[in-house]
């Protein structure tokens, strides 16, 4: 597992979530995750999630912190598995920041109806995939949402801590799988 912390912006329009992104992109071949930060706009015909094409909502935001994750030759429950404890990380980041209000509702955030992510997990033919965006700006998005910015947290540092966390959950996930035996 690999992980890169992009500094520069970078617009999240949903294209992005295909297979061998991360490596076209950022030269990181294999599992690997990135954090970037830019404004997110995904359009109906670039949505994977069919609940949010069925109800008419597209998403937008400003500005946005967007983690994406490739895992090579993994199944979308085990995707899903992994989106829902990425989730969960990120919430225990926001509540040790002090945000102890922030609930996770799958894979969501919210601080009270104020809805502060976005996530999708999906899979190809050749790999499993995450986008998860946080809000950093809370300004104009077609719903109600809270950003890292309106929290005063500061998104490079709060990106850099989410990708350490995960990496390091991942090496432990690596490490269980090849401590045990097998059982008749």
């Amino acid at each position: 597992m690999q992980i890169h912390f992009h500094a520069e912006p970078l617009a999240y329009q949903g294209p992005e979530l295909t297979s061998h992104f991360i490596y076209n992109r950022f030269g990181l071949r294999g599992d690997a995750m990135v954090a970037f930060a830019g404004p997110c706009e995904v359009h109906l015909k670039d949505m994977v999630d069919l609940e949010d094409v069925h109800a008419d909502a597209p998403i937008y935001s400003e500005s946005m912190l967007h983690f994406l994750i490739e895992h090579f030759q993994t199944p979308l429950e085990t995707m899903v598995l992994r989106q829902r404890l990425l989730t969960a990380q990120i919430q225990t980041r926001l509540q040790a920041a002090g945000q102890n209000q922030i609930r996770r509702s799958g894979d969501d955030l919210y601080d009270g109806s104020n809805k502060l992510s976005v996530s999708i997990a999906t899979v190809s033919p050749v790999s499993g995939l995450i986008h998860f965006g946080i809000n950093l700006s809370s300004q104009n998005t077609p719903v109600p949402t809270r950003g890292l910015n309106d929290y005063g947290i500061e998104w490079q540092a709060f990106a850099q801590a989410v990708l350490t966390a995960y990496l390091d959950e991942d090496r432990s996930i690596r490490q269980a799988l090849t401590k045990v035996r097998w059982v008749a």
